[in-house]
């Protein structure tokens, strides 16, 4: 493989309000490779890539470009320099025509006028090249989300990008569509393109890729060829050592005659994930455990219908049920604490009370409102419950800190009382002691008979806390295993050869 150093990104670090983002970040990407860039949430990727392509300023650190120092402003400067970006969200003009949107901003001219003909015909010789033979005259969205991405890779090759990033690009295509995608990486590489590949597929990753690097809470850990490393020790390094205090918590017991409270058999949505089977107990805390992409929150929305499902069954408390939207999951007694609290959790120019009364009120209905009694009653009890840190039930939930908008969304959730409680990632980005309160309070509600789904990225809390663990990995249940007696250790074997082998299940 060629030696060239096409980019190289020295020493970068950015600097956001209370938080390092990027600390003295290296990474390098030589001309005819692809070089995967991994990390779980918060790891830095997003944030190197958009200092790369202009969207956030570097506060330190330097970025040479064959060669030559650059700073890009902008996306568009970052573009006409020949750095390309397609991201998992297509963002490209779907009601325009395929032609079109390859061209747009440079269709060529003449007699003043825009070639067509030309547009066309440059279209159709560009889509060919990637053994695609589709009318390049009909709009976007008449094509698949594959198409789609190959129309934004066409774009990027025929303005002469070096550099092509690509976000998830996969995180949509079927197995034919990834190896399509994939043999044209491949033609790319062999002409010189430099590309840089964010994935969480590891089995992608050493598909593909010639070389990696890993990013860890803003900080790298380091870059590695391909052929140096295993899933095992990637595995190690994404996820690393939980270094939170270990909380002296009891793992919730479960009578072994306890009735079933869920049951799923073959659930599954095309595109998202697949032959969903779990058994759940009354009064069971489950912990899902795999690198974020693994498919941990999508199962979780399908249980609660905020992706209906379009195959399988689901049963809860011996009776089968059809849950097609989140208030339907409502009225069967299931609540869900999604995992971006900010953008699916909390209203936050409402109250800490209104928060706190909406899920309730959805299950009621409109025509029956709840009573500002009520609402006070019940915003006052889960304040004191939750040690909720505010100087009353009014002040606006978007003014509290992470760790208390995410007790607010669990008192939301309790105040309907719920059979099922599912937790996706509840206690990313707090502080230890709101940490240890949310995690003795999922036992206690465990305890009273509820039962619990929890989802979390660090394996020492899943392991603390979990009655069974789900492993997954690739958007499918690769192993279950006993909470008692598991270590980080089991569960990273699995996750890392993408089956059970000696854990109990």
């Amino acid at each position: 493989m060629p030696e060239h150093s096409l980019l190289e990104m020295k020493g970068i670090e950015i600097q956001f309000p209370g938080v390092k983002a990027l600390d003295k970040v290296d990474f390098s990407l030589r001309a005819g490779e692809i070089h995967a860039l991994l990390g779980e949430n918060g790891a830095g990727k997003s944030t190197l890539v958009k200092c790369l392509t202009g969207v956030h300023h570097m506060d330190a650190g330097t970025i040479l470009f064959d060669g030559k120092e650059i700073r890009p402003t902008s996306p568009q400067d970052a573009f006409s320099m020949g750095i390309s970006t397609v991201y998992q969200e297509i963002n490209l003009c779907p009601n325009l025509t395929v032609a079109e949107n390859i061209f747009v901003g440079r269709q060529p001219m003449k007699h003043g006028m825009i070639n067509w003909k030309d547009i066309n015909t440059r279209a159709r010789e560009l889509m060919s090249r990637f053994h695609m033979d589709i009318d390049v005259t009909r709009p976007l969205n008449n094509y698949s989300t594959a198409i789609q991405q190959m129309v934004s890779i066409a774009r990027a090759v025929d303005i002469d990008a070096k550099v092509l990033i690509l976000d998830e690009p996969t995180s949509s295509l079927d197995d034919n569509e990834v190896k399509l995608l994939f043999n044209v990486m491949n033609e790319l590489k062999a002409e010189g393109m430099g590309i840089i590949f964010i994935t969480h597929f590891l089995d992608q990753v050493f598909a593909v890729c010639d070389r990696l690097t890993i990013l860890r809470n803003g900080t790298l850990v380091g870059t590695f060829d391909i052929e140096n490393i295993t899933k095992l020790e990637l595995v190690t390094m994404m996820i690393g050592r939980d270094m939170d205090v270990i909380f002296n918590l009891k793992r919730a017991e479960v009578a072994a005659d306890a009735p079933e409270m869920l049951r799923t058999e073959n659930l599954g949505a095309p595109g998202q994930i697949q032959n969903v089977n779990l058994s759940l107990k009354k009064g069971e805390l489950m912990g899902f455990a795999g690198l974020l992409g693994s498919g941990r929150t999508e199962t979780a929305e399908l249980i609660f219908g905020a992706v209906p499902a379009a195959e399988g069954t689901e049963t809860v408390n011996g009776r089968k049920v059809t849950i097609g939207k989140p208030i339907d999951a409502i009225n069967a007694k299931l609540a869900f604490c999604p995992e971006d609290r900010k953008r699916d959790g909390i209203i936050g120019d409402l109250s800490i009370r209104e928060n706190i009364a909406l899920a309730l009120q959805a299950r009621r209905g409109f025509m029956h409102p709840i009573s500002m009694q009520e609402q006070n009653e019940l915003a006052e009890k889960y304040i004191k419950l939750l040690s909720i840190a505010t100087p009353n039930a009014e002040k606006k939930i978007g003014e509290l800190s992470g760790g208390n908008q995410q007790k607010v969304i669990l008192a939301r959730w309790m105040a309907t009382q719920p059979d099922l409680l599912i937790l996706d990632e509840p206690t990313r980005g707090i502080d230890i002691g709101a940490k240890a309160e949310i995690q003795r309070l999922m036992l206690e509600m465990c305890g009273e008979g509820v039962s619990v789904i929890f989802i979390s990225s660090e394996l020492d809390e899943i392991i603390r806390c979990s009655n069974r663990i789900v492993v997954m990995r690739d958007r499918k249940k690769v192993g279950e295993v006993n909470g008692e007696g598991c270590t980080q250790q089991t569960l990273l074997n699995i996750i890392a050869n993408g089956q059970q082998e000696d854990a109990t299940a």
